[in-house]
């Protein structure tokens, strides 16, 4: 019988396993909240991913659960634990991606270089840290951030207050003084194997990742080994199955700390559908299934992806298409199923070739058709 894949959330990273799945023999589905969510064509229950029961009906039969988000309440996971569901990766993996002040304090004590940060629950508190920091610094949410929410810069002890009078502590960061942002995409399956993507630049955009490409431009050598190192410590220290997404900044002073952690397919590795021998989707399942995992050599010099972002403000992306398609033979489109709005990530683009100049031109002109 084929193995049966549970993927909680069916938003376009459970959309993009599904022809991963479809080509390995692999049985997916899908919990979704709402009807019509992205990855609608493996949706086989509708549910609340927070409530115990919906999660517990939706495994039945299934071999493996695995996430297209990080949501999931603890409650719920320890739920499926004593239930005897595997979970992939494990609630005492993922809690480090859902909580950043858990997160920073795992990965100080693991040694991963990180900003200097603090706990804060009182503006006193923040003060305290700006003034000991040059009057900047970077004030987060711990939970359900994402795409520059629940992100902000400070500059006054009172530029918290909105989030302190909702209860809780709070993770402030300093400023890092950055040349750009990389990242490191690993996958990890429970036997120990690890494979490694070259590690990526991302280009942010109002705190949405814009452009990626692939490999990060004058990134061989010292850099490329020190983000490998990184990722497989915190991929083994944190025991993670599946894929891990470990954005970074590169400071001016040429160190690289890490920024945030992602435990499942990230739209840094999203180039890898057509950039690389396996992509992070495929190697997702395989790494949760325990499968040997695939070869994560590049098809091309460069890869290049940019989100298309928003959407056309009128019609549809299909109706884009024609246009577009003819425009750009080369490019390769993907998108989400998703309503345009503002703002929101509706599908991206990957071009690939010799020439990286060439390369970001042509991925450019090519979501360039679905903006107005």
């Amino acid at each position: 019988m084929s193995p049966v894949v549970g993927v909680i959330g069916g938003g376009q990273l459970a959309r993009m396993m599904i022809p991963a799945a479809v080509h390995l023999g692999i049985d997916i589905r899908v919990l979704a909240e709402n009807e019509g969510e992205s990855a609608s064509l493996a949706v086989s229950h509708l549910g609340d991913y927070r409530n115990a029961a919906d999660v517990l009906r939706f495994c039945e039969g299934v071999d493996v659960i695995t996430f297209d988000h990080e949501h999931v309440p603890q409650d719920v996971l320890g739920a499926l634990l004593d239930a005897g569901v595997t979970v992939r990766p494990a609630p005492d993996a993922l809690l480090y991606a859902q909580d950043k002040l858990l997160m920073r304090e795992r990965l100080a004590a693991l040694g991963i270089p990180i900003p200097d940060w603090a706990r804060v629950s009182t503006a006193e508190q923040l003060g305290a840290f700006l003034d000991e920091h040059g009057g900047a610094a970077v004030l987060k949410t711990p939970r359900g951030g994402y795409d520059g929410k629940g992100v902000r810069v400070v500059h006054a002890a009172s530029d918290g207050d909105d989030w302190f009078a909702a209860g809780g502590d709070l993770l402030v960061e300093e400023l890092v003084d950055f040349r750009r942002e990389l990242a490191q995409v690993v996958a990890r399956r429970p036997s120990g194997e690890l494979a490694m993507w070259p590690v990526v630049e991302s280009v942010q955009r109002d705190g949405v990742c814009a452009e990626v490409i692939a490999p990060a431009p004058a990134s061989a050598g010292r850099l490329a080994d020190v983000a490998a190192d990184i990722a497989t410590a915190i991929a083994e220290g944190l025991g993670v199955t599946g894929v891990l997404a470990v954005e970074l900044f590169e400071t001016t002073d040429e160190r690289l700390v890490v920024n945030e952690l992602a435990m499942r397919p990230h739209n840094t590795g999203h180039w890898t559908i057509d950039g690389s021998t396996t992509s992070q989707f495929e190697q997702h399942l395989r790494a949760v299934l325990d499968l040997p995992l695939g070869a994560t050599g590049c098809r091309d010099e460069w890869s290049v992806m940019v989100n298309v972002l928003g959407g056309p403000s009128t019609g549809s992306l299909a109706d884009r298409f024609p246009r577009a398609l003819a425009a750009q033979p080369t490019v390769k489109f993907h998108t989400y199923g998703k309503a345009p709005r503002p703002g929101r990530k509706v599908g991206h683009v990957t071009a690939g070739g010799d020439d990286l100049d060439e390369v970001v031109y042509r991925a450019r002109a090519a979501s360039g058709f679905f903006a107005d």
